[in-house]
């Protein structure tokens, strides 16, 4: 969610509540070269989450947080918009990330920077195939934490288990709260798995072959590689490299590339400053 906070104190703060170098480990690889930087559609001012497209060859899906109407851009790889699609029957209370499993696009309504809601939401439904101005699928899947309000801004759907891991922006340190599947069809408690050893989580990513897992606060990028048969909260609890990182405005959107070729990042726009579509390609 963007706020006066949110703009000048979160990207700083935050940097000050990491405890690195406990888990990090130099001798994990980090596979991506320095970003090529691509110049954003500028009518995208307050990206939250961004997601590969699995059907539409070379684009990416885009939404926006709180304010926004509850609908999705599709960009090119040169950040250019391609379509706009609406979400029927949904509420962008506050949009904070997305994914794609199981060509199923995940949207996470998880922000609360107040921490003033009893229970938040995912909204699914099948990727469109072809160009669509409403999707008209969505299903909700309701929940609330097991211990009180949370703000978070990042989580990861696990292919094989569907397990949906949430991972909180503002307690220190960051929480990761597990949904587990089946979803009830009214309502679901996320329970708590275990944390990070830093704080101000803005996003998250699963690799398309789910053995790699990327973090994002406002200052760094940490990698993970995922043991066989861990699961995703194991594997963002053990020890990480940091990649080196183009810093953005106030970057709250990262995905992997459908090919498993790279991953991208994509900031807010903060005083007019310019957004970047930022592609980190694998070496």
């Amino acid at each position: 969610m963007r706020s006066a906070i949110n703009q000048y104190f979160f990207p700083f703060s935050f940097f000050f509540f990491c405890f690195c170098s406990k888990t990090t480990d130099s001798s994990i690889d980090v596979p991506f070269k320095t970003p090529v930087t691509k110049m954003m559609n500028t009518a995208i001012s307050e990206a939250s989450g961004i997601a590969y497209s699995t059907t539409q060859q070379g684009k990416l899906w885009v939404e926006e947080d709180s304010g926004n109407p509850p609908q999705l851009y599709l960009i090119n790889n040169n950040g250019e918009l391609v379509h706009k699609t609406y979400v029927k029957n949904a509420t962008n209370r506050d949009w904070e990330d997305m994914a794609i499993a199981n060509n199923q696009l995940f949207i996470a309504d998880i922000g609360d920077n107040n921490l003033v809601y009893s229970d938040y939401a995912v909204y699914t439904f099948a990727e469109p195939v072809v160009l669509t101005d409403t999707i008209t699928t969505a299903k909700i899947i309701r929940f609330k934490y097991s211990d009180g309000a949370h703000d978070a801004e990042a989580f990861l759907v696990d292919p094989a288990s569907k397990n949906i891991f949430i991972i909180t922006k503002r307690d220190i340190p960051s929480k990761i709260y597990k949904l587990a599947y089946p979803y009830d069809q009214s309502m679901n408690t996320a329970i708590n798995v275990g944390s990070l050893n830093y704080s101000g989580v803005t996003a998250a990513a699963l690799s398309p072959d789910s053995k790699e897992v990327i973090v994002k606060t406002y200052t760094d990028l940490y990698y993970y590689k995922r043991k066989n048969g861990d699961a995703l909260s194991e594997t963002i609890q053990q020890a990480y490299s940091k990649i080196p990182y183009s810093l953005e405005p106030q970057g709250e959107a990262l995905s992997f590339a459908a090919d498993n070729g790279g991953f991208y990042t994509l900031s807010e726009q903060i005083m007019n400053s310019a957004v970047s579509l930022y592609f980190y390609q694998r070496k």
